[in-house]
């Protein structure tokens, strides 16, 4: 830390008083120490992190915060940088139990009796209730991770936390990308069972003999080179949730074990003849309509009806392109935090190429183009267009022919119309204009704009 001096400034509040004054407040307080460490941390602060003064006091403030600005952009560095303080700067802190909390900061410098620099203090302000009022006001619902204002989404949103209470079997449809693990992750996290594990399995990754052993482990001496016992995914998932995504990848010789499962609560891992209590609840999703594979005969009818209790369909994403400025609001976040950069958003050319793409890949798609961008992106600067996959300069160029086109044709269209009703009046462009159901000063300016020549006007009819 610098050490410049400030000689108006050596006076200090008695101590009791000041911790006094601090405690009562509603915002978080901490100083650090030459060292980063910090040195006091009040009782609004435990609150908004979840971490408790014991805890916290000692430790380096970034390992504390988990700040979206910590490392590359700290505003406590700033001010003890430049001496001036910040106020009220927005970020975000991960609290303890790992969520998102919009906060925001006010720093200032600590002075010693010699004037000399011997911290730094910060304020910080919860603005969750205040996020949550932004959202509402325009139309946005927040799931876990899933953020929408698409109003399929929100029909999802508004009956999660009845099927959470649940222990029922859920059924997640949809394309690939569409978010259906979050979605689990939402109604896990939801349930009674939120406390316990969330354990996915692919199961189109692996193949059926694997997966089998995957799922319920199996015993020493259970087939060659089975050297230990090994728990499966259901022992893992205890007291929790399993996911199985691309159930409808499932080998018909599996799908029986998963069906007693379901039925008995209870599965033998390889090389037992000892049942085990299955305390789990399953989820599972496909990409495909299983429905259908059920009538092809590629799936069991009897494992559908018990997986298929309640059921999801996800929306693509060119279903719901109104959350395609959110979703990437979302990842640009994400992507400042993870790559230690300060991007800023988006620019709205490059953000209307986004919206006109049809998005076969879907919510991973858009994630892995918002990555993408990120890379090429020079830190402090929006994402523009140059930054965008070469498809979408392509598409959007496509878009703008056929939107000229449309123009072009509809103009025709017009045209002729003015002609034909000018005919039919015998030039009369009054009586051409109520046949249009325009205004006759609309017809001259329509005429002269397209550059058209009326027929001349029969003299037996008048202008009105």
């Amino acid at each position: 830390m610098p050490q410049r001096k400030h000689p108006a400034q050596t006076a200090k509040e008695p101590e009791a008083s000041t911790r006094s004054i601090l405690e009562s407040i509603s915002d978080g307080v901490f100083t650090v120490d030459e060292s980063w460490r910090i040195a006091y941390f009040n009782r609004a602060a435990e609150r908004i992190t979840g971490v408790s003064r014991q805890e916290a006091v000692g430790r380096p403030c970034y390992e504390v915060f988990s700040s979206s600005m910590c490392e590359s952009n700290c505003a406590l560095e700033q001010t003890l940088s430049t001496g001036e303080p910040i106020i009220n700067k927005s970020c975000f802190i991960i609290d303890a139990e790992g969520n998102r909390v919009p906060i925001s900061v006010s720093t200032a410098v600590l002075w010693d009796a010699k004037g000399e620099i011997a911290g730094g203090a910060e304020t910080f302000r919860d603005l969750s209730e205040v996020e949550q009022l932004r959202r509402e006001l325009r139309g946005e619902q927040h799931m876990g991770d899933m953020i929408s204002r698409s109003p399929r989404m929100r029909r999802i949103f508004d009956v999660l936390p009845t099927i959470a209470q649940s222990d029922s079997s859920v059924l997640i449809q949809g394309e690939t990308g569409t978010g259906k693990e979050l979605l689990a992750k939402a109604i896990h996290s939801l349930s009674h069972r939120g406390k316990g594990p969330f354990v996915a399995v692919n199961c189109g990754a692996l193949p059926s003999e694997l997966l089998e052993s995957e799922l319920f482990g199996y015993l020493r001496g259970a087939f060659t080179g089975a050297d230990r016992d090994k728990p499966g995914r259901f022992a893992a998932a205890r007291g929790g949730t399993l996911f199985l995504d691309e159930i409808g990848e499932v080998a018909f010789s599996v799908q029986i074990k998963l069906l007693r499962v379901l039925q008995e609560k209870a599965y033998e891992p390889l090389g037992s003849n000892t049942s085990v209590s299955a305390d789990v609840r399953i989820i599972t999703a496909s990409n495909r309509d299983l429905e259908q594979l059920v009538r092809e005969n590629g799936f069991r009818r009897d494992l559908f009806y018990r997986i298929n209790v309640i059921r999801l369909d996800m929306p693509p994403l060119r279903e719901r392109t109104e959350d395609i400025p959110l979703l990437v609001e979302q990842f640009i976040q994400r992507f400042n935090q993870l790559q230690n950069k300060n991007i800023p958003g988006i620019r709205s050319e490059a953000l209307s190429l986004l919206g006109a793409h049809d998005w076969p890949g879907n919510i991973r798609e858009l994630e892995n183009v918002i990555e993408r961008a990120f890379v090429l992106c020079p830190d402090g600067e929006p994402i523009a267009t140059t930054h965008l996959p070469e498809e979408f300069h392509l598409s959007g160029a496509s878009r703008q022919e056929g939107e000229r086109d449309i123009r072009s044709s509809r103009r025709l269209s017009e045209a002729q119309a003015i002609l034909r009703a000018l005919a039919e009046a015998k030039g009369n462009r009054s009586a051409a204009a109520r046949k249009l159901g325009i205004h006759k000063s609309t017809l001259y300016r329509k005429i002269r704009a397209m550059g058209l020549e009326p027929p001349q006007r029969d003299g037996r009819y008048r202008e009105e």
